[in-house]
């Protein structure tokens, strides 16, 4: 027998053909349709066997009934027409997703084998358009962004002034689902027990989870390598990466070696794809003023010295981090469990072992139920801790900080993509109730986190209030930061007050001090004092990060008060924009041109220049560089061609980097036609 399987069929109502057209892929739970040619010899008295093998060392073999037994169970049925048989092959709705071989013997009414096909294969993925499969979701509008969406926005910055940069997932580009798969693989489980790890394989839990041991490849041979710090030698800064492909491409080519360098969005953008190629439905998450609470006492506790300097480096608070959730049923949960889950793939703490997060309930988060797997405590921590700052003296001694509550909170402004578009949609309210709710508080008890009373750490009626405002801060240019000083009692009161610039990456490293300011103020009863902080970009581009982030502490002490009091500001620099345009018509497998513009903002020239593009179905990574020096001012035009290679929307995505300016992004939407498209008519 022959097989004379065509995959595009089974693959387009398995909605597969974006990842192979050739190739046999389809879902689980969903029944599709191999052909065998027959040999002359094959009568109806003939019966057939059908067997199924995984894994390299056959794992798991499956021996399939020819007729349906159970819900679990696979089962075929056949059709013969002339000399042709055609197999239809139905699978369980949890059958283990991999690599499956598949043998089809016939054998004569005594058992003798009269024919068989042996060369055939196919992979299972799991699916989410069936409605006993786990992953099930009831709505093809989320199918059609958290599945086959291979282009997103990834939000970043701080939670009052929101970016995003696009990222390209790509998780339908050719043999990225042969590295996802090679991915798990290359786990410890799968290295040390394959057979288990074969036959876990069916569950989204378990895979999810290794999903987040294995893009980080600390402990293991996963994808990535963290670094949260220049230099990045020997490897692609974070902030170059503008999609995964490249990065599964690296890992695969190089026999599973780690990939340098990632850091928290890259690690979710990474997991993202991998997660969407398998079928499972998933997005990334950005959460604002994100907490990481070491030793998980839902604290975090900032020390600082008498130059405002943090010390220790336990607790942190980072100005953003990204994760992504996926969706499926938690048949291990109690009841209420199901829907979001958070995978963590960064590599912050230990779990089990192992540097992986997750799959932790969204819904558990919301309720305090920290009992809930995976890794609830620090999940909620990273929404929900206290940020306490406590002033350290030489002899060692705390002393606590008064500081306004609105800038001491964390998990602020939580986002992700929304299914509409290309803008923001705040989910904040999936893994926490209003503040200041009944229901916040009854959170808190129950996850054993302090409710603070209402005057404990907040400025009491009659003390000096401090806030910080600023205008849009342009990287590159000079900017003011005003410093109000606030006096709430009826007397006149003096203060000593210091204003501390620093320059921090986005995860709360300080990189070095931009300024600083000390002065004596008097400020009248009920009446605000303004002081004003030039910071110009000569002081601050010798220490700022490729983060561009300032943070400004303002610091005041009153005789007579027991409590020093203080505000914090992260004020992000607003980076300039590409422009990128894809003139004319698209149409797949011919010539289209993309013109990528770009003006230097700085008052300094920029040197080695060189912009990466790439887009799914439009073409992979590719560097164009810029010859000569930039002048401050001058505009760089650049034209890259490319044949798109599939046809619909797609986004084509420019990063730019050069010596003093860098993580400069552009997109642009390109539309690929048909080939056959003439004249506006198809």
């Amino acid at each position: 027998m022959n097989d004379l399987t065509l995959g595009c069929d089974n693959n387009l109502a398995h909605r597969t053909r974006e990842i192979d057209r050739e190739r046999l892929i389809v879902r689980r739970g969903q029944p599709f349709a191999i052909t065998l040619q027959c040999s002359d010899s094959l009568t109806p008295n003939h019966h057939l066997e059908v067997v199924l093998r995984l894994g390299e060392r056959d794992e798991l073999v499956i021996t399939v009934q020819e007729q349906r037994e159970a819900r679990d169970k696979w089962w075929f049925d056949q059709q013969r027409a002339q000399d042709e048989i055609v197999l239809t092959l139905h699978s369980p709705p949890d059958a283990v997703v991999g690599h499956y071989r598949l043998a089809v013997v016939a054998k004569s009414p005594v058992g003798h084998v009269v024919d068989k096909a042996d060369k055939m294969g196919f992979h299972l993925l799991f699916n989410p358009w069936c409605k006993d499969d786990v992953v099930y979701l009831p709505d093809e509008r989320l199918l059609q962004e958290y599945v086959m969406n291979e282009d997103g926005v990834i939000y970043m910055g701080a939670s009052d002034s929101i970016r995003s940069i696009p990222w390209n997932y790509g998780q339908f580009e050719d043999y990225v689902m042969d590295v996802c798969f090679d991915v798990l693989d290359n786990s410890k489980d799968a290295l040390k027990n394959p057979k288990a790890d074969t036959e876990n394989r069916s569950d989204p839990v378990y895979v999810s989870r290794m999903i987040t041991a294995m893009v980080n490849s600390n402990g293991d041979q996963g994808v990535l390598t963290g670094r949260w710090e220049e230099p990045y030698s020997g490897g692609v800064a974070p902030y170059r990466w503008t999609g995964s492909v490249p990065i599964l491409q690296q890992w695969s080519r190089d026999g599973a070696k780690a990939v340098k360098y990632g850091q928290c969005w890259v690690f979710a953008g990474v997991a993202c794809t991998v997660l969407r190629c398998l079928g499972i439905p998933t997005r990334t998450i950005t959460n604002f003023s994100s907490a990481h609470d070491v030793d998980g006492n839902l604290s975090i506790d900032i020390l600082l010295n008498d130059k405002l300097e943090t010390v220790g480096k336990k607790d942190s608070s980072w100005n953003f981090h990204v994760w992504v959730e996926s969706w499926m049923r938690r048949d291990d949960l109690p009841k209420g469990n199901d829907g979001w889950q958070v995978l963590d793939p960064t590599p912050q703490e230990l779990s089990e072992g192992e540097f992986c997060c997750g799959p932790c309930p969204v819904a558990a988060i919301k309720e305090g139920d920290l009992a809930m797997k995976y890794d609830a405590p620090f999940v909620f921590a990273e929404v929900n801790a206290d940020i306490i700052y406590w002033m350290v003296g030489p002899d060692g001694q705390r002393k606590k900080v008064t500081i306004n509550v609105d800038q001491s909170g964390v998990g602020k402004s939580i986002s992700t993509k929304s299914v509409n578009g290309d803008f923001r949609q705040d989910v904040t309210l999936h893994y926490k109730y209003p503040e200041g709710s009944t229901k916040e508080r009854e959170v808190y008890e129950k996850a054993g986190r302090p409710v603070a009373d209402s005057t404990d750490g907040n400025a009491e009626p009659g003390q000096l209030q401090l806030s910080i405002r600023h205008a849009k801060a342009v990287f590159g240019t000079d900017f003011d930061v005003i410093v109000e000083v606030h006096n709430g009692g009826s007397k006149d009161a003096i203060a000593q007050l210091t204003i501390l610039a620093m320059a921090v990456t986005y995860n709360s490293f300080t990189r070095g001090e931009c300024q600083r300011q000390a002065t004596s103020v008097t400020v009248p009863g009920h009446k605000t004092h303004k002081e004003v902080l030039r910071l110009r970009y000569d002081d601050y581009v010798k220490c700022v990060s490729e983060h561009h982030l300032i943070r400004v502490r303002a610091f005041a002490v009153v005789p007579g008060q027991d409590k020093p009091v203080m505000t914090v500001a992260n004020i992000p620099l607003n980076m300039p924009e590409l422009l990128v345009q894809v003139p004319g018509k698209a149409v797949v497998q011919e010539m289209a041109t993309a013109h990528i513009s770009f003006a230097n903002p700085l008052p300094v020239p920029l040197r080695g220049g060189v912009f990466t593009v790439e887009g799914s179905g439009l073409l992979s990574a590719t560097e164009v560089h810029v010859k000569g020096d930039i002048a401050p001012g001058q505009k760089v035009s650049v034209m890259l061609s490319f044949s798109p290679r599939r046809v619909g929307v797609r986004k084509l995505m420019v990063d730019f980097d050069s010596d003093r300016l860098k993580d400069v992004k552009g997109v642009a939407t390109v539309v690929v036609r048909k080939r056959h498209f003439i004249s506006g008519v198809y």
